[in-house]
């Protein structure tokens, strides 16, 4: 366990997202009452920011795994792994946001300060090992999400959909911190690693112990959009910018899953053989598999009648909250490989969704599903944007030979090693009943008529170039996945090295 000063050599990666923040901020401020700085120096300063901290963040990998700043926070594989998603989808956001119709005429600077900071919260709650660092980076993430969900001026549903998600965020972080209080109050500490050290030698009331996981899961709940905690989720994707709501599907999602398991396995559990021990018998992971069933069922029955684009892909990242909380609810060896692994592969697939769908409202001005009528038989472009939407949407559903299949498989063997037969059926069926609303656009593309004889233009080239990475690697990964599923192997070994240390 290290000091304050010893842990700041592990924070490069902050340190250079912080100096970037502060750099655009003061570019901002400079040019007040002068000749505006393009929107495009911003954007690119971040990508910069962002590029040099995954740089310094790969020179600290021969670090060892530590606990920094007293413990508050965890310098491990799990969070290494993470940090390297994070930066993607932030590069992936940022590039979107370059050119993107949501966002022509607003504020540059604070969109892009605010991303920055957003990507620094999630850093910091996919390392967090503490009560109160915990909810400071869960916050963190939060009010930044809240204001770039409202980013856009003068439209109803962009502040609509901000107004709901932080009155949602505001009940569900007080509900949270009001269990962590609780816990606190039970163990009298708020290290992850002394509650559960506490837990297994003290006697203790089950029932508040209890209570306080209900409320404390309300809070990570809604950060995962898990069921019922989801009922922002529709009306943020469908209100914010598309470029920013193609973010939020997966970078903060997956903070807040690593959240959710370092706490529970860290708190409330204890190592055995190849398995982790509930502690006290609460049933934890019991809840868990509920909760993901009932996620899962809800989200793919809620997409099937959706008429817009950025609803159904909303209703289906709730679907695939329940899909990664089947693996959370193993709690096997194979839990945070499958999980890690999901999180990777759900990042390439739901950001390649979202573009086409920042392509087609940027050509058309359209986000029903209506719009998308004859995609692959429009001129120029159409027909390989509507192939590699149906890659995408495929690879959602699990088929193969699309990485989505390999992510399902793990995810089911997690689940197959932990005994849970029935979520596994129930996992199933739920793919099946989620082929028909993602094949439902596929024949819209492909065998309805197009509404007008416009051709699909490829502007700008980069949509291009990202577009075909993306299908690229959907169908790569399902190919040959090897490589991947060691290194979140390799991940997921040394947090379990430093959950073990003492």
């Amino acid at each position: 366990m290290l000091g304050n000063v010893e842990s700041l050599a592990y924070l490069g990666p902050e340190g250079v997202l912080t100096a970037t923040i502060v750099a655009l901020f003061f570019l901002n401020f400079a040019t007040v009452g002068r000749r505006p700085v393009s929107a495009t120096v911003y954007s690119n300063l971040a990508l910069a920011g962002i590029v040099i901290s995954l740089l310094v963040h790969v020179q600290s990998l021969d670090l060892e795994p530590s606990a920094l700043f007293s413990g508050m926070i965890l310098f491990d594989g799990v969070g290494a792994f993470l940090k390297f998603l994070f930066g993607l989808s932030a590069i992936l956001a940022i590039l979107f946001s370059q050119k993107s119709n949501d966002l022509k005429g607003s504020d540059a600077p604070s969109y892009y300060i605010l991303l920055l900071v957003l990507v620094l919260g999630m850093n910091f709650l996919a390392m967090a090992a503490n009560l109160l660092m915990i909810y400071l980076s869960l916050e963190m993430v939060s009010i930044s999400s809240y204001l770039l969900t409202g980013y856009v001026r003068g439209v109803r549903r962009s502040s609509e959909a901000a107004l709901k998600y932080v009155i949602y965020g505001g009940v569900a972080s007080g509900v949270m911190i009001y269990g962590f209080s609780l816990l606190y109050g039970l163990t009298g500490t708020m290290q992850l690693s002394e509650i559960a050290h506490y837990l297994q030698f003290h006697p203790i009331d089950r029932g508040v112990l209890f209570l306080s996981l209900l409320l404390t899961l309300v809070g990570f709940g809604f950060k995962i959009a898990a069921f019922p905690f989801h009922m922002w989720s529709p009306d943020v994707y469908e209100g914010a910018p598309t470029a920013f709501t193609a973010f939020l599907s997966v970078g903060p999602k997956a903070a807040g899953f690593a959240v959710l398991v370092r706490f529970i396995i860290t708190a409330f559990f204890m190592p055995e053989d190849s398995a982790w021990i509930d502690i006290k018998s609460l049933g934890v992971a019991h809840l868990i598999a509920v909760l993901s069933a009932a996620t899962m069922t809800f989200g793919n029955l809620a997409a099937l009648n959706q008429e817009n684009i950025k609803r159904l892909l909303a209703y289906s990242s709730i679907a695939h909250a329940g899909y990664m909380l089947m693996a959370v609810a193993a709690m096997n060896e194979h839990t945070l490989p499958a999980l890690l692994f999901y999180l990777a592969i759900y990042l390439v697939m739901n950001l390649g969704a979202f573009l086409v769908a920042i392509i087609v409202a940027n050509q058309f001005g359209l986000e029903e599903i209506s719009g998308y009528k004859g995609l692959g038989r429009r001129a120029q472009g159409g027909a390989w944007v509507a192939v590699a939407m149906t890659i995408f949407l495929f690879s959602l559903t699990g088929l193969p030979p699309t990485a989505g299949f390999i992510g399902k498989f793990y995810i089911f063997a997690a689940v197959m090693h932990g005994g849970l037969y029935w979520l596994a059926i129930v996992g199933a069926l739920n793919s099946v009943i989620s082929l028909y609303y993602y094949a439902r656009v596929a024949k819209v593309m492909f065998f309805d008529d197009p509404t007008d004889d416009k051709p699909l233009i490829f502007q700008p080239w980069r949509y291009t170039t990202i577009l075909g990475v993306l299908a690229g690697a959907t169908l790569f990964l399902g190919l040959y996945w090897e490589p991947l599923v060691q290194w979140t192997q390799d991940s997921a070994s040394l947090f379990l090295i430093t959950k073990l240390s003492p």
